[in-house]
């Protein structure tokens, strides 16, 4: 492994290096005064910059991969990836301000722990190697352990931490050994300069490889929540502060399923036993996700055990091995965000935890919202028809075109599962929608501010929502930019020729 390099050879991985700046910024400014707005301003503002440059050198043509130290591959795909997490974490950023506005202990430590996560989730998307994996997996994920116990008072939240911390960390044990008995058998750490004796290896029937691949693939799956891997899921978003719990849902699955495709790209797609353990967990994910999420009341819980059905279609569009099937994914995952964005954004717009009230986590909490805050309901509205792909909506077009991976593969067992699965989500999605139509109670227990719309927050759901329709009719600017975000690997060719 070379490590003398020059800090050119660094500047494609720019947009961590401003990240990692604010960082440095924040802990400073939080030294010298404490000042909530001014803390979350210039976090805002260099998320923004990071943001900035990625669209400069998207715009400007500049895709020509780049390999830094052999460690880091920064490619179209990368690029969009880290782009969707700066897009998550501005959204959590401004929802988080408003949220903990009238937090009666420390506040500016949530915004460093952030851009901490928000580092290394970037750094994940591009790591392809086991070190660099290893290490931004780990930056990613340790704050986030604080984020979600952040508000320690209530006791879900430090709940939702420490059961988050507890499992995360047996993970990453997994992790660990499965690393350890492939670098045992083929002497490397890189995704791609080993896949050539990592495949030998398969074909010879070598137990211990086998088992070190499946032992990173189950620690990845605890990542996404995947069945039968799921069971923090509901505890941890039911817990967790709601614009924390909607950084969690965004950002770090994000970071998790880009590294999933890339890693699987370069280390697993050959592999039929791999294939085959990964379109079991994803029918377990759709069978699971949507049948416990029919019993939820509980709102947070519903968009939990929704969240695993939906990267449960999102394996489906992994296993199909064809080049349609990383244009679905990629559409997939833009759908997702902008959807989980804008539901828990609402969430968190009628979430008021330091105003004597709780967090409005109960379906209970939104009868007869129409009737009181019509643009919030309609808002929820679209993003819960999205997330059960409706037409019309980014959603649909998300999962129209997993579909179609699926049936260009001929996997028409998976694609008879997603379809079965939507029409389980279509249930509870309607459930939701039809009580806040219903007549309203004398006194709501929670609502929302009455100009809510007028603030930043409000403002970035309605965006979300916009986009989400505007995606849902007019699909080919994203569906370009999801055919243009190809994952560059050596071993691509590989893959598609067999």
């Amino acid at each position: 492994m070379n490590f003398t390099i020059q800090f050119s050879d660094l500047m494609p991985l720019a947009p961590v290096m401003i990240v990692s700046l604010t960082i440095v910024l924040v802990m400073i400014l939080t030294a010298i005064k404490r000042n909530h707005n001014l803390i979350a301003t210039a976090s805002v503002i260099g998320l923004n910059l990071a943001a900035f440059n990625i669209i400069l050198q998207m715009m400007g043509g500049q895709f020509r991969p780049a390999n830094v130290m052999n460690m880091f591959m920064v490619d179209p795909f990368t690029m969009l990836y880290q782009l969707l997490i700066l897009v998550s974490a501005l959204a959590c950023c401004t929802l988080s301000h408003a949220y903990i506005e009238s937090y009666k202990d420390n506040r500016e430590e949530l915004y460093l722990l952030l851009l901490s996560s928000v580092a290394g989730a970037m750094l994940m998307v591009a790591s392809s190697h086991y070190a660099s994996f290893f290490i931004s997996l780990e930056l990613m994920s340790v704050p986030v352990y604080g984020l979600l116990a952040y508000t320690h008072e209530r006791e879900k939240s430090l709940e939702a931490g420490m059961k988050y911390l507890v499992l995360s960390a047996t993970a990453s044990a997994m992790l660990l050994m499965g690393m350890a008995y492939i670098y045992a058998y083929t002497g490397t750490l890189s995704f791609y300069t080993g896949f050539a004796s990592l495949l030998q290896m398969v074909k010879m029937g070598n137990p211990m490889v086998i088992l070190g691949l499946g032992l990173i693939i189950f620690a990845i799956a605890f990542k996404l929540s995947l069945a039968p891997f799921h069971k923090w899921t509901p505890d941890v978003y039911q817990g967790a502060p709601a614009p924390l719990a909607t950084f969690l849902a965004t950002a770090a699955k994000v970071a998790t399923i880009g590294l999933f495709v890339r890693y699987l790209l370069a280390a697993g797609a050959l592999i039929p036993s791999i294939s085959l353990i990964i379109s079991i967990i994803a029918v377990l994910s759709i069978i699971v996700g949507n049948l416990l999420a029919v019993r939820q009341v509980n709102l947070k819980r519903v968009l939990a055990y929704s969240s695993i059905a939906h990267f449960g279609y999102l394996l489906v569009a992994l296993v199909s091995k064809n080049y349609f099937s990383l244009d679905s994914v990629n559409m997939y995952v833009i759908a997702y965000v902008l959807t989980t964005i804008g539901a828990f954004g609402v969430v968190t717009l009628m979430s008021s935890p330091y105003n004597n009230t709780d967090e409005a986590e109960s379906v209970a909490d939104y009868r007869g919202l129409f009737w009181r805050r019509p643009v919030l309901t309609a808002t929820l509205t679209v993003m819960l028809l999205s997330l059960a792909g409706i037409p019309l909506t980014a959603g649909f077009i998300g999962k129209f075109m997993v579909i179609k991976a699926a049936v260009d593969a001929g996997h028409w067992f998976l694609a008879a599962m997603i379809i079965v699965g939507s029409g389980i989500g279509l249930y509870y999605y309607l459930r939701v929608m039809v009580v806040m139509y219903l007549t309203p109670p004398e006194i709501p227990r929670i609502d929302a501010e009455k100009h809510w719309g007028q603030k930043v927050g409000g403002i970035m759901v309605l965006g979300a929502a916009a986009l989400v329709l505007l995606i849902g009719v007019y699909p080919d600017p994203v569906l370009k930019i999801s055919a243009m975000s190809q994952v560059l690997a050596p071993i691509q060719q590989i893959l598609f020729n067999h």
